[in-house]
């Protein structure tokens, strides 16, 4: 579309949100009505999020109907609605244009003299938050757009009055392409979202387009100990400050771990700049944390506000969540739904001295769960015992021939169930004190953690 969105979110203009309760549409909806856009919104659920949009003074109107564009100037949508939504169908026949939810935060991205967008196939949301315990410890009054949920905001985004926004930037669909990134940290780049990208060599293309829409005065943040993350940016001619656990530009001098959670100096240029003490467990972290170090020193925030911003840090919601104990065994979620994932989430658990890890994984969509079929069936050996949900579906339809039967067949005890009661009745079987038993997926498996310690 060459129409520009920017002339679409201005003070006095009309923006109609489809799915405007959606963890990142909820958020622009409340950036765009505190902008002076007259905002109004659909979704199919009503929902506490759409509860507080409406107290805000932004109508939403339950279900998708086609007269709920009438007098909009644009509709913005997430990428889940697709053409033959029944709004989407009469904005396009009234000639109303449709911008995605990606180029409106790309628009108001540019707002901002610093825009720190955290990219990478995993941990995203967790370094998204890093970043911003930071630089709320340092002032500096950030505006956040997170896919999950922080604690320390009681949701997962922030109208800021800085100079800076801090926005979780996801690759699937390309949607990251419409940011406007000043500091682009790329975490790691694997295979994953393969219903949209061909192959890991188109996932490489992807994010190294993403790297070069940083500015010259900007940089790229980029972790040196992941291959493919190097392999896609090799020449990129845009200044790379790498990170690393023991090289790169900055780097972690003296790590120790207690209870699970690390504790370095970070290095940098040879010099150490901070001493980091984390409150969340595992070498994924401790990774996480150097990236967040690595994106805020480029953005001059001072050593305490690192060290006093990660201390207290204690996670993302549904990011190795503690939500209760049940029969002497402590109960965790975790959003975990790439094999890579599962291994860091699982090595990490087997290392915390539980008796034993008993993990209900939940597969997230057919389509990945056919593409790494393998790579699933050998990690999740790992736990002491596996219980595997049905697939949750998503976006797709069960048209691939795959299953978490099949895949319980390839791995040793592990059992499989029909229904999220039938999960929660397995757990409650299983536990026993001195158990951690992790909830783990995408989808809708913290429902059955949540229901066994009702």
């Amino acid at each position: 579309m060459s129409l520009k969105i920017e002339s679409y979110i201005r003070p006095g203009r009309r923006a109609h949100l489809v799915g405007i309760g959606g963890v990142s549409m909820s958020p622009l909806g409340e950036v765009l009505h505190g902008a002076g856009v007259v905002v109004t919104g659909s979704d199919m659920n009503d929902s506490p999020v759409v509860a507080h949009l409406r107290a805000l003074g932004i109508p939403v109107t339950i279900g998708h109907l086609p007269e709920s564009v009438a007098g909009a100037d644009c509709v913005i949508r997430t990428a889940a609605v697709h053409d033959d939504n029944p709004e989407i169908a009469a904005a396009r026949a009234a000639g109303i244009p449709v911008f995605e939810r990606a180029q409106a935060w790309g628009a108001i991205m540019r707002h901002y003299r610093n825009a720190l967008c955290v990219a990478g196939t995993h941990g995203k949301t967790t370094t998204t938050s890093m970043c911003t315990h930071i630089f709320l410890a340092a002032q500096r009054d950030p505006a956040v757009m997170i896919g999950g949920t922080l604690p320390i905001l009681g949701c997962g985004h922030r109208v800021g009055n800085g100079d800076t926004i801090i926005a979780e930037s996801c690759e699937y669909c390309n949607s990251f392409l419409s940011f406007c990134p000043t500091v682009a940290v790329i975490l790691n780049v694997d295979a994953d979202h393969l219903d949209f990208f061909k192959d890991l060599e188109d996932v490489k293309r992807s994010f190294r387009k993403f790297a070069e829409l940083v500015p010259e005065r900007g940089c790229v943040v980029a972790d040196l100990d992941d291959g493919n993350t190097m392999n896609a940016l090799a020449g990129l001619e845009r200044r790379v400050v790498t990170f690393g656990l023991e090289r790169g530009d900055v780097h972690a001098d003296g790590l120790v771990y207690e209870g699970g959670c690390g504790r370095f100096d970070v290095v940098r240029g040879g010099e150490k700049f901070a001493h980091v003490e984390l409150s969340v467990p595992g070498v994924h972290n401790v990774r996480n944390a150097l990236a967040a170090c690595a994106a805020s020193m480029e953005l001059g925030v001072p050593a305490w506000a690192v060290e006093e911003g990660l201390r207290a840090f204690h996670g993302a919601g549904r990011r190795f969540e503690h939500k209760g104990e049940y029969n002497g065994a402590q109960v965790y979620d975790d959003y975990a739904h790439h094999p890579q994932e599962l291994r860091a989430l699982l090595t990490m658990a087997k290392g915390l001295g539980y008796r034993r890890v008993i993990c209900a994984f939940q597969p997230h969509t057919y389509s990945r769960t056919k593409e790494l079929f393998g790579d699933f069936a050998q990690v999740l050996r790992l736990p002491d015992v596996t219980v595997l949900a049905k697939i949750y579906a998503a976006r797709e339809t069960d048209d691939l021939g795959v299953s978490s039967a099949l895949l319980a067949k390839e791995i040793p005890g592990a059992v499989s169930c029909e229904s999220l009661e039938d999960v929660t009745r397995t757990l409650k079987e299983l536990a026993r004190p001195g158990d951690l038993v992790l909830t783990v997926g995408a989808g809708d498996i913290y429902k059955a953690g949540e229901a066994m310690l009702q």
